[in-house]
């Protein structure tokens, strides 16, 4: 939710400076019009283009819309997970702000390409100093639209810190993230800020549907479940492995999904873990070995789709708490490049030994 802050009324002072069309078009996360099917990128073509079409979060929607609509709109703090409609949003805003003039109005950047000290002072310092025209009855503040601000140097930030007051009349300034730690807090005082989490099923769900519709897709209902499972609440994520799934196969379902991912099928995981809780040790590592390099399958995923495995079935507190903190490890151990035999045997140890805890504790 929103944290309390005083709100800036936008000036409604003379403006008659037209402001330099900094944008660049093939910067940041910018919009594509619908066009020829297969080669158009899914998430952009149905990215939402109102703030009613936003697929989720309907409080904080309602909030911006409202402060948009009164001319309070603040300096804005967007930060969650991605593929949550954090950019959307702020495009969303941009339109129902400046209609035709949008790209006149708005500075885009994606910080993790730009992110030095130099563009705070030259190309964003620059777009702040002008001013607005007024296209209407009424005035309009400019928006400078900074994603991925947590990948910004912390001199920039705080050369940003300084840009924000001094041009707070006639620009706003949204900063889009998804670690808010990052951000300094100091610029973080400076926004309202807003956590967009990540998306419910039911939300995802409702999109894809819409999408497969308008596409005339032959999507089975344990494919859409699959793209839902897979998705995790990452929106664009969901709409990615759709169009990919698509590209490789007439009908989508649950396993052309999860082939097209290189994710281990549900009735995968379950024969691999009846191995590490029910097979010798030596019958376990051959047999997961062989399932591994048959299908394609990455230590890493297998590992995850087992935890959430070992979080359903019915064991010992103590057994189940051990097991996940093991699997931790391994997990962790691989992200640094480690050998997937060894830490394919490290797993079936702790099973083993999980295993045998099971025993005494039924004794």
């Amino acid at each position: 939710m929103a944290e309390t802050i005083s709100l800036m009324d936008v000036d409604e002072g003379d403006n008659d400076t037209i402001p330099k069309p900094l944008i660049k078009p093939n910067k940041g996360k910018n919009v594509v019009a619908p066009g020829d099917g297969r080669s158009t990128l899914w998430v952009e073509k149905y990215r939402p283009q109102s703030l009613a079409d936003v697929a989720a979060h309907r409080d904080i929607i309602d909030t911006i819309d409202r402060l948009t609509s009164e001319n309070k709109l603040p300096h804005l703090l967007l930060y969650g997970p991605p593929g949550t409609g954090k950019t959307s949003t702020i495009l969303a805003v941009a339109r129902k702000l400046y209609g035709n003039q949008f790209h006149n109005m708005i500075l885009e950047l994606n910080a993790s390409d730009e992110r030095g000290i130099d563009v705070v002072r030259q190309q964003i310092q620059d777009f702040a100093s002008t001013q607005s025209f007024s296209f209407g009855s009424k005035a309009h503040v400019k928006l400078v639209l900074l994603d991925e601000a947590d990948a910004m140097t912390k001199d920039a930030q705080f050369a940003l810190r300084r840009v924000i007051e001094k041009y707070t009349k006639s620009t706003r300034f949204a900063l889009i993230c998804n670690n808010v730690n990052k951000v300094i807090s100091a610029l973080q005082s400076r926004c309202t800020r807003f956590r967009f989490a990540p998306l419910d099923s039911i939300h995802v769900n409702e999109r894809l549907k819409h999408v497969i519709e308008a596409e005339g897709l032959d999507v089975t209902e344990s494919g859409l479940a699959a793209l839902v499972r897979l998705s995790t609440g990452d929106m664009r994520k969901a709409l990615n492995i759709l169009q990919s799934t698509h590209m490789a196969s007439s009908q989508i379902t649950e396993e052309a999904v999860y082939l097209c991912t290189g994710n281990p099928l549900p009735k995968d995981i379950e024969q691999i873990s009846y191995w590490l809780l029910n097979e010798p040790f030596s019958t376990s590592f051959s047999r997961i070995s062989e399932i591994k390099t048959r299908k394609g399958l990455a230590l890493v995923d297998i590992i995850r789709e087992v935890t959430m495995f070992v979080f359903r079935i019915r064991m010992p507190a103590d057994v189940r708490v051990q097991l996940i903190n093991d699997m931790a490890d391994i997990e962790y151990r691989l992200s640094f490049g480690c050998s997937d035999k060894v830490q394919l045997g490290s797993l079936i140890a702790s099973f083993t030994k999980a295993r045998s805890a099971l025993v005494a504790a039924a004794k």
